[in-house]
């Protein structure tokens, strides 16, 4: 879905087929066998876009129990357990979302794969790519 294109179909469905099973959903994996690991910065703002559906610039809960259906549309939802450890790894601020907020400017950080720094959040900012209303 709204991956394609940026991945390889295979490797998107070999991944949803890893984590088909409820509470099978392990994020870091997930973004090994999906390819989004080894993903240039670029690729993954893109990919942080896609999944921030409401486009606030926060990645939230309801967005997150959704993620696999941007892979495909007949995806399982994640069960609550899943949403909610894969929102405690990327949530390092503590507000109950992952995106720029605080003294934490890590743009996305999924169990590591990208941290994006001040330096290109405030290139982002010029460019009007990104629209948060407290800027």
């Amino acid at each position: 879905m709204a991956f394609k294109g940026m991945l390889k179909d295979e490797d998107i469905a070999a991944a949803l087929q890893h984590c088909a099973a409820a509470d099978s959903f392990n994020h870091k994996e997930f973004f090994a066998k999906v390819g989004l690991a080894g993903k240039s910065t670029e690729d993954l703002k893109k990919a942080f876009y896609l999944v921030d559906q409401d486009k606030s610039g926060f990645i939230e809960e309801d967005e997150l129990k959704l993620f696999l259906q941007n892979f495909s549309a007949s995806a399982r939802a994640l069960t609550d357990a899943e949403t909610k450890a894969f929102l405690a790894d990327g949530d390092k601020d503590g507000d109950g979302m992952i995106g720029v907020d605080g003294e934490d400017y890590s743009f996305l950080k999924f169990g590591n794969v990208i941290a994006i720094s001040v330096e290109i959040e405030n290139e982002m900012l010029s460019k009007k790519l990104l629209n948060h209303s407290y800027y």
